[in-house]
């Protein structure tokens, strides 16, 4: 690489290219609008809004977010301003915005879900979207849509079979085998895979005995599950030929190399975001750096490069 000449930062999944990998995660960056004045928006690769339903949701009650040793748990409980209003309040602002904007959806049921997508079809503004599959099926007894396969695709399935926009599916930890998880939302027809959202969690206050958090169990996010998360990575990249998009933990450059060693395309940001606001700006700022100073002229040529230590032969 020629001294003077910056690293390229670009990479490209379901026909999008971004300007960098770094992408601001669903629930911690709001529409997008509440960081325009905090976060350099144009430096960064994309954000995620927070997730939207069919119709709008209060959340839980307080408390419903705590810190945990190296990182945090949160019940927040998918707040958000329903589908219709973010299209007729938030959209029309947030189509200005200087970077590309993709869509968190979630729901109770598929029909959910289906009636979300719909409802996107007809906007501009949006360049994917993004299925959070760790919700409860309500139609299924509460059996969350991202822990049983045969579920799992039914809805990537049906999502796909509505989508004007790439679907990329968003997967719960949760699970015995994400490699299955993964190749279940390949099969449905995923254009690309985002991994991993936060593992089930508690905190109690032994003074009180009681739970810290007011739904007793929450996510649990933050540097805290990264290697859990980059396992994850790992085995979802290994088993699929679509993109994914890593996260969990993500605070620095150097973790953002190594989710994509581990097989990812690009990555997320989200718990980062609470304990410095511009996190996602300076980690995305940050990369440049790491990949001069290491003779890095592709960041794309990164993804699934992780060199295994050979095996002594006997």
């Amino acid at each position: 690489m020629i001294p003077s000449q910056k690293p390229d930062l670009r990479v490209k999944f379901c026909g999008i290219e971004l300007r960098n990998p770094v992408i601001a995660a669903s629930g911690t960056f709001g529409y997008g609008l509440e960081f325009e004045d905090i976060v350099a928006l144009q430096k960064i690769g994309a954000f995620v809004t927070k997730g939207l339903s069919r119709e709008p949701m209060p959340g839980n009650p307080p408390p419903r977010l705590i810190e945990t040793p190296a990182g945090m748990l949160n019940a927040i409980g998918l707040q958000n301003v329903g589908v219709l209003a973010f299209i007729e309040h938030k959209l029309p602002a947030i189509k200005r915005l200087p970077c590309p904007v993709i869509a968190n959806i979630f729901g109770s049921s598929i029909e959910d879900y289906c009636a979300v997508i719909q409802a996107l079809n007809q906007t501009e503004g949006i360049v994917a979207y993004e299925l959070n599959a760790s919700c409860p099926n309500t139609e299924s007894g509460g059996m969350v849509f991202g822990t049983q396969a045969t579920l799992l695709h039914e809805l990537v399935a049906r999502a796909k079979s509505m989508a004007k926009r790439p679907l990329i599916v968003k997967l719960s930890p949760n699970v015995t085998s994400i490699a299955a998880m993964a190749r279940a939302a390949d099969e449905a027809g995923a254009d690309a895979l985002s991994l991993v959202n936060t593992f089930l969690g508690i905190s109690i206050d032994a003074n009180t005995r009681r739970p810290r958090l007011s739904n007793v169990t929450g996510g649990l996010s933050g540097p805290a599950i990264k290697p859990l998360a980059l396992r994850m990575v790992y085995e979802a990249a290994h088993a699929v030929s679509i993109p994914v998009v890593g996260m969990g933990g993500i605070a620095t450059p150097e973790d953002v190399i190594e989710f994509m060693l581990a097989g990812a395309t690009a990555v997320q940001v989200g718990t980062a975001s609470y304990a410095d606001p511009r996190a996602v700006e300076r980690i995305a700022t940050g990369l440049q750096s790491w990949c001069a100073r290491h003779h890095v002229d592709k960041i794309a040529n990164l993804t699934g490069r992780l060199e295994l230590a050979k095996k002594p032969q006997s």
